[in-house]
Protein backbone atom coordinates (compact mmCIF):
# COMPACT_ATOMS: atom_id res chain seq x y z
CA UNK A 1 0.00 0.00 0.00
CA UNK A 2 1.30 3.41 -0.97
CA UNK A 3 -0.25 6.65 0.15
CA UNK A 4 -0.02 8.66 -3.04
CA UNK A 5 -1.77 11.89 -2.01
CA UNK A 6 -2.80 13.71 1.16
CA UNK A 7 -5.01 16.80 1.23
CA UNK A 8 -5.41 18.99 4.30
CA UNK A 9 -8.10 21.59 5.00
CA UNK A 10 -7.16 23.61 8.09
CA UNK A 11 -10.06 24.50 10.37
CA UNK A 12 -8.65 27.28 12.53
CA UNK A 13 -6.62 27.98 15.59
CA UNK A 14 -9.32 27.67 18.25
CA UNK A 15 -10.62 24.38 19.55
CA UNK A 16 -9.14 20.91 19.42
CA UNK A 17 -10.10 20.14 15.81
CA UNK A 18 -7.25 21.49 13.68
CA UNK A 19 -7.92 20.11 10.19
CA UNK A 20 -9.90 17.73 8.00
CA UNK A 21 -7.82 15.43 5.80
CA UNK A 22 -8.22 13.06 2.87
CA UNK A 23 -5.70 10.52 1.64
CA UNK A 24 -5.39 8.44 -1.52
CA UNK A 25 -4.08 4.88 -1.67
CA UNK A 26 -2.22 3.73 -4.81
CA UNK A 27 -3.82 6.49 -6.92
CA UNK A 28 -6.97 4.36 -6.81
CA UNK A 29 -8.90 4.73 -3.53
CA UNK A 30 -9.56 7.83 -1.43
CA UNK A 31 -10.67 8.17 2.18
CA UNK A 32 -12.22 11.51 3.19
CA UNK A 33 -12.98 13.18 6.51
CA UNK A 34 -10.10 12.16 8.76
CA UNK A 35 -9.78 14.64 11.57
CA UNK A 36 -6.52 16.09 12.89
CA UNK A 37 -7.09 16.73 16.59
CA UNK A 38 -4.96 18.37 19.29
CA UNK A 39 -4.89 16.02 22.29
CA UNK A 40 -3.15 16.12 25.65
CA UNK A 41 -0.11 14.36 24.14
CA UNK A 42 -0.01 16.28 20.85
CA UNK A 43 -1.68 15.82 17.49
CA UNK A 44 -3.46 12.63 16.48
CA UNK A 45 -5.79 11.56 13.70
CA UNK A 46 -9.33 10.23 14.03
CA UNK A 47 -10.74 8.08 11.27
CA UNK A 48 -14.06 8.95 9.57
CA UNK A 49 -17.00 8.01 11.78
CA UNK A 50 -20.74 8.36 12.14
CA UNK A 51 -22.86 9.04 15.20
CA UNK A 52 -25.14 6.17 16.20
CA UNK A 53 -28.64 6.58 17.64
CA UNK A 54 -27.29 5.91 21.15
CA UNK A 55 -24.89 8.88 20.84
CA UNK A 56 -21.73 6.84 20.38
CA UNK A 57 -19.47 7.13 17.34
CA UNK A 58 -18.44 4.23 15.12
CA UNK A 59 -15.60 4.33 12.58
CA UNK A 60 -16.76 4.06 8.97
CA UNK A 61 -13.32 2.99 7.76
CA UNK A 62 -10.17 2.18 9.66
CA UNK A 63 -6.88 0.32 9.18
CA UNK A 64 -6.62 -3.17 10.62
CA UNK A 65 -2.84 -3.45 10.83
CA UNK A 66 -0.70 -1.30 13.10
CA UNK A 67 1.77 -0.64 10.28
CA UNK A 68 -1.00 0.68 8.05
CA UNK A 69 -2.37 2.94 10.79
CA UNK A 70 1.12 4.32 11.41
CA UNK A 71 1.72 4.97 7.70
CA UNK A 72 -1.55 6.91 7.47
CA UNK A 73 -0.88 8.83 10.67
CA UNK A 74 2.63 9.78 9.55
CA UNK A 75 1.54 10.88 6.07
CA UNK A 76 -1.38 12.99 7.34
CA UNK A 77 0.56 14.67 10.16
CA UNK A 78 3.52 15.43 7.86
CA UNK A 79 1.13 17.01 5.34
CA UNK A 80 -0.51 18.99 8.15
CA UNK A 81 2.88 20.28 9.30
CA UNK A 82 3.80 21.25 5.73
CA UNK A 83 0.58 23.27 5.35
CA UNK A 84 1.39 25.06 8.61
CA UNK A 85 4.78 26.11 7.21
CA UNK A 86 3.31 27.74 4.10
Amino acid sequence: MNITDVRIRKIGEEGKLKAIASFTIDDAFVVHDLRVIEGQNGLFIAMPSKKLSDGEYKDIAHPIRTETREAIRTAVLEAYAAVGEE
